[in-house]
C-alpha cells in the first residue's frame, strides 16, 4: 500500500477530509463479501434508516469486525493502519470501530449533515475514518465542510429518523448547519471501488440518496492515534460499548481497541 504524500497530508490537515485513490485496491472482494455476511447476519446495533413509506432501503451497522472475518482481514493485513498514522501524524495507530452503510437503488433519503466526534467517547485531534465503496459512486458520495474538524463548537449530535437532540443538553453545540445554504466549501469527489474519503472524526459530512439504479455499499473504518482519550458524554454514546469500565482521560482499553501499529 502506498502511503500518502506530503500535499496529501497536508490538505487532509487543513480540510479535514481527502480523498485516497485506491486504498483497498485488492481488498474490495474482500470487503463485498464482509459488507454481504453483515447484512445476512446484522448485529446488534443494525438499524435501517427509513420513515414509514420512503423508498428504498438505508443500511446501517458496526463494532462487527471481530466476528465477520473479512473485515478483521482488511483491518489487520490490508496496510491502513500505516495510512492512517502518516495522515494523523501519529506513532500508535489503534482500533475504534468499524461501520457499513448500505443505500439500495432508489433509495431518496439523505443521510444527515453531523460530526461523528461528538456521538463518540473519545476526543483527541489525532483521528480518522476510512469511507470507501465497493460500488462506483458518482451522486451518493460523501460529502464533507471543508476545515470543520477546525470549529471551535461541536455541532449538535441527533437521531438521524426521529430528528431530535441525541443528549440532553443541546444548547452546549451549535445548530447544524446547512452546507449548501450557507456557501460552505463542501468537497465531493466521483469514486471508484477501494477508493476511500479520509475524514477526521470532527469533520462535518453528510451524504445524498441513492436515486440511481445500482447499489451504494460503503465500509467504514474509524482510527485513533496517540492523544485520543475517553471522555464523559451526558448520555449513551454511538457506539455504546456497555460495560467497558473506562474514566476520563484514559486511553482506550488495548483489550477491546487493539493497536494495529
Amino acid at each position: 500500500m502506498t502511503l500518502p504524500d506530503a500535499g496529501t497530508i497536508n490538505a487532509y490537515r487543513r480540510d479535514g477530509a481527502v480523498l485516497i485513490k485506491g486504498l483497498w485496491t485488492g481488498w474490495v472482494e474482500v470487503i463485498r463479501d464482509g459488507i454481504a455476511r453483515n447484512m445476512a447476519e446484522p448485529g446488534p446495533y443494525a438499524a435501517e434508516n427509513l420513515k414509514p413509506g420512503e423508498a428504498g432501503r438505508f443500511f446501517d451497522d458496526y463494532c462487527n469486525w471481530e466476528r465477520i472475518p473479512e473485515f478483521g482481514r482488511v483491518i489487520r493485513d490490508s496496510g491502513v493502519a500505516q495510512v492512517a498514522a502518516a495522515l494523523m501524524g501519529s506513532d500508535r495507530v489503534q482500533m475504534f470501530h468499524d461501520h457499513v452503510l448500505v443505500k439500495e437503488p432508489g433509495t431518496t433519503r439523505p443521510t444527515p449533515w453531523h460530526q461523528d466526534g461528538p456521538y463518540y467517547f473519545v476526543e483527541g485531534m489525532q483521528t480518522v475514518s476510512f469511507w470507501s465503496p465497493v460500488d462506483p459512486v458518482k451522486e451518493a458520495s460523501l460529502r464533507c465542510v471543508a476545515g470543520s474538524h477546525l470549529w471551535p463548537r461541536e455541532v449538535l449530535p441527533t437521531r438521524w429518523l426521529a430528528e431530535t437532540a441525541f443528549y440532553p443538553d443541546p444548547d452546549a453545540y451549535m445548530p447544524v448547519p446547512d452546507p449548501d445554504a450557507e456557501g460552505m466549501t463542501v468537497l465531493e469527489w466521483q469514486m471508484e471501488p477501494g477508493d476511500a474519503v479520509a475524514f477526521h472524526f470532527r469533520t462535518l459530512h453528510g451524504a445524498r440518496g441513492n436515486p440511481a439504479a445500482a447499489r451504494r455499499r460503503a465500509f467504514s473504518l474509524r482510527l485513533v492515534g496517540d492523544d485520543a482519550r475517553y471522555v464523559e458524554r451526558p448520555g449513551r454514546t454511538s457506539p455504546p460499548y456497555p460495560g467497558h469500565g473506562m474514566v476520563a482521560g484514559q486511553t482506550l482499553r488495548e483489550d477491546w481497541f487493539p493497536f494495529l501499529l
